[in-house]
Parts: C-alpha cells; sequence; structure tokens
C-alpha cells in the first residue's frame, strides 16, 4: 500500500489501514483550513511534565480539544486557567494516533485584547509623535524627598505594598494619599483628577501612581489618554507602579520613571533615603571602629607610661644625689677658678708695677683745667640764664591768658570749637567764655556783623 495516499487518489473500493485513514484526513484538515483565530472558553486546562499545554475551548453549542506546545506556552504573557475566555491562533488537525480532532494552538490572547492592543498601539503611536514620551520631558526624581503622594486606590492592595516598603525604608517621610478608582467606568478620570489634585495642591515633592497586576481589562485605565496628559502636565516627579514587570502601560510611557511593581515605585522614591542611612550605617561602623582603635592605641601609651612612671620619692632621692655630686664638682671648678685668678691678679699686680707712669705732674694739670673748666662753667649758666628770663617775658607777653588778663575773653561752642566771627553762631545757641580768671556760659540772642 502507497505511504502517501492522497484524497484524489482514492477509490471506492480500495481499502485503507486505520494510520493511512487518519493521516489523509489530517493532511486533508491541515491544506483545507488555514492558520485562524478561534474564540472560546478554557476548560479541562493540564499542563504535564512534558511542558505542553493541553485544554478544551468551547461555547455554548459545542468545544474543540488544544494543544500548545512547550516552545509556544513558555512565551505566554498571561497565566491559563478554565473558565478564562481567549482567542487562539491554531492550525486545525488531527492527531493520527488517537484519531482526535484538535487545534493545534500558535499563539494565545485574552478575549476581546485584540481590539485593544489596536487602540493601545493607535494612542501610543499619536503620543509619541507629539513628543510625550521624550526622555528630555521627563522630570528627574528627588533624592531626598520631603514629603510622597500616593495616587491609587484606599482598598488597592498596591497601596499596602507601598506603605510597607515606605515604613521599611524611610519611616519618617510623611505620606499623602490621593484616592481615586484604579478599575472601572470612569476610573481614568478619577486617576488623572487625583494627579491634578496633587499638582494643585504642591504640598508633595514626588508622586507615585500605583496598581497591582492584572489583565489588559484590568489595568485599561491606565492606557486612556486623560491620564497620559494629566501625567504630562503635572509639575511634580511622577514614578509609576502599575503591575507586574510584564505589563506596559501608556501611564508608565509617560510617566517620569517607571518601576516594575508598586513596591519597586516605593523603593525607587525612597532610594535616597534608604542609601543615606546605610551610608550612615557605614561611617557610624567606620567611627566606632576609629574611636576603638584610637582608644586601644592611647591605652597601650598609657601602659607603656606607667612602666616608666617611678615613686616620687626614688625620683627625689636620685634628683637629691644628682644634686649633691653637682654641687660638689661646681665647688671644685670654682676654687680652682678662684686660685687662678689670683695668680693671674699678682701677675697682673707686677707687670702695673713696672708699667705704672708718674701722675703728679698730670694731676697738676687736671686741677688747672678743672678750674678753667669751671670758670667757663659759670660764665656760661649765667648767660643762658639771661637768655631765659628774656626769653620768658617775651612768651608772657603772647600768652593768651594774658591777653585775657588785658580785658578779652575767649568764646567758645559746647563741642569746645572757638567762636571766630558771627556768622559761626545762630540765635538761641549756648557759648562758654573764658576769662582771665574763671568762665561763664551765655546763650546768643542778636547775631551783629558789625566791626567794632
Amino acid at each position: 500500500m502507497p505511504s502517501e495516499t492522497t484524497p484524489a487518489t482514492i477509490s471506492g473500493e480500495e481499502i485503507l489501514s486505520v494510520s493511512a485513514l487518519n493521516r489523509l484526513a489530517r493532511q486533508t484538515l491541515e491544506k483545507r483550513f488555514p492558520l485562524l483565530w478561534v474564540s472560546g472558553e478554557i476548560s479541562n486546562l493540564r499542563r504535564p511534565a512534558s511542558g505542553h499545554v493541553y485544554f478544551a475551548l468551547k461555547d455554548e453549542g459545542a468545544q474543540v480539544d488544544c494543544v500548545m506546545f512547550r516552545t509556544r506556552s513558555q512565551l505566554l504573557p498571561f497565566r491559563l486557567q478554565d473558565g478564562q475566555r481567549v482567542e487562539a491562533r491554531a492550525l486545525v488537525t488531527l492527531y493520527e494516533a488517537r484519531g482526535g480532532f484538535q487545534l493545534s494552538v500558535e499563539a494565545l490572547r485574552q478575549a476581546g485584547i485584540g481590539a485593544m492592543f489596536e487602540a493601545f498601539a493607535r494612542l501610543r503611536e499619536k503620543l509619541e509623535k507629539e513628543g510625550l514620551f521624550a526622555p528630555e520631558r521627563r522630570l528627574p526624581l528627588p533624592r531626598f524627598p520631603r514629603r510622597i503622594g500616593i495616587v491609587t486606590s484606599l482598598q488597592a492592595a498596591a497601596l499596602r505594598d507601598v506603605l510597607a516598603a515606605l515604613a521599611r525604608r524611610a519611616r519618617h517621610l510623611p505620606v499623602v494619599i490621593y484616592p481615586a478608582p484604579v478599575q472601572g467606568e470612569g476610573a481614568a478620570s478619577g486617576i488623572a483628577g487625583a494627579i491634578r489634585a496633587a499638582a494643585a495642591r504642591g504640598e508633595c515633592d514626588l508622586l507615585i501612581i500605583a496598581r497591582g497586576g492584572g489583565g489588559i481589562e484590568d489595568l485599561w485605565a491606565f492606557n486612556e489618554e486623560i491620564v497620559a496628559r494629566a501625567i504630562d502636565a503635572c509639575p511634580i516627579p511622577i514614578v509609576s507602579g502599575i503591575g507586574h514587570e510584564t505589563d506596559a502601560t501608556i501611564a508608565d510611557l509617560a510617566a517620569d520613571c517607571r518601576a516594575a511593581t508598586p513596591t519597586a515605585a516605593a523603593e525607587l522614591a525612597s532610594a535616597g533615603w534608604f542609601e543615606a542611612q546605610a551610608e550612615l550605617r557605614r561611617l557610624a561602623s567606620a567611627l566606632r571602629h576609629h574611636l576603638q582603635r584610637r582608644l586601644q592605641e592611647r591605652m597601650q601609651q598609657v601602659d607603656l607610661l606607667a612602666r616608666r612612671l617611678i615613686h616620687p620619692g626614688e625620683r627625689l632621692g636620685r634628683l637629691r644625689a644628682e644634686t649633691a655630686h653637682l654641687a660638689s664638682r661646681l665647688g671644685s671648678c670654682l676654687r680652682q677658678q678662684i686660685v687662678a685668678c689670683r695668680s693671674d691678679m699678682q701677675g697682673l699686680d707686677a707687670r702695673l708695677a713696672l708699667c705704672r707712669p708718674d701722675i703728679r705732674h698730670a694731676r697738676r694739670d687736671i686741677d688747672e683745667l678743672a678750674g678753667r673748666l669751671r670758670a667757663a662753667i659759670a660764665v656760661g649758666l649765667m648767660q643762658r640764664t639771661h637768655r631765659l628770663q628774656s626769653l620768658a617775658a617775651s612768651l608772657g607777653h603772647l600768652s593768651p591768658q594774658s591777653v585775657l588778663a588785658r580785658g578779652y575773653s575767649l568764646v567758645r561752642k559746647p563741642d569746645g570749637s572757638i567762636v571766630r566771627s558771627c556768622a559761626q553762631l545762630g540765635v538761641g545757641e549756648r557759648l562758654r567764655l573764658s576769662f582771665s580768671e574763671g568762665g561763664a556760659e551765655a546763650r546768643v540772642t542778636q547775631c551783629d556783623s558789625l566791626n567794632i
């Protein structure tokens, strides 16, 4: 029997084996049906150790067995479960060993997601052309934020994750929560409104948008244009922590920084404080080790000095003996010096006696010169006295006190300056008058510019 039998070569009289029949049926199905999309609900899901995935797709009226081989199932972006509605891109085939009609699934997507992906791609392309995702439009995250805002639902598990991470890494940071629905109708408007409220209040240095994981339908509010516009217009740096690492939304692309999870977003927001705490602990440890080392060095120095320390009585005894020895040496030295000086003096006296001149004539000359000097000094002193008396008389005539004695007075202002003209005076001004004997105070009542 030929191994490759085609439907065109089959006659009604030909007898086929079961294997041949199933092979012909498989070939016919695969040629008749191209690679197509099939929609249905997953049931009877099985994952054997081989890594392949077996399940059935069903609707209200029928079901079909499906297989997805391991190389394909490993690429799924979501986890399959019974009751989940999906769209399968599959090849219609027949499993020859059992004669079972089945679909060989190449790819899976959640039902209705195709249209969502198209809308996502269109919006992403539109905003990208506007430059909304450009790196230069992103704001730098503050290293040490003083207050952090969180945009999420009060019932969201992501809020608890963010608060737990912040309490663990930066407990001192105050947190402001801007409640907003994160799923369902009106969620996008609520999220955008919360972002705008945070921007208007301006009480936070950093804003976190958080939402736990989910399907594309659950995260769709973060793919709305209104949310992307609100993020772009916000003057506060924004960190997005939406879904899991594999989830990517328009909000992630518009945010200033994207984190894989809400917890990772909290870690990014508190990274500066966390690093500062780690650095502070490192410096404290280094300081503690340094102080311990210095203390050990000082203790060793104290031990060394303690070994060198001598009892005061012993030290005084040593000093007393050393002093006595020095005193003995000093006395001996002085005696030797005195004997030597006496010997030198006797020799000098002998030489002086031989060289001593006759001073009698010199003393007579000195006495004569001394008499002449005394006479010259007396004459000079008399001349200087007469000159001094003459100068004293002349100075007395020029003395201001002599002028005042003739009836004049000296006029001064309160600051001590001398008044030389009536132009220096003002009516009502107080003056100080000095006379030859005593003084007086006066007040100006009239100023006349006439000369006397």
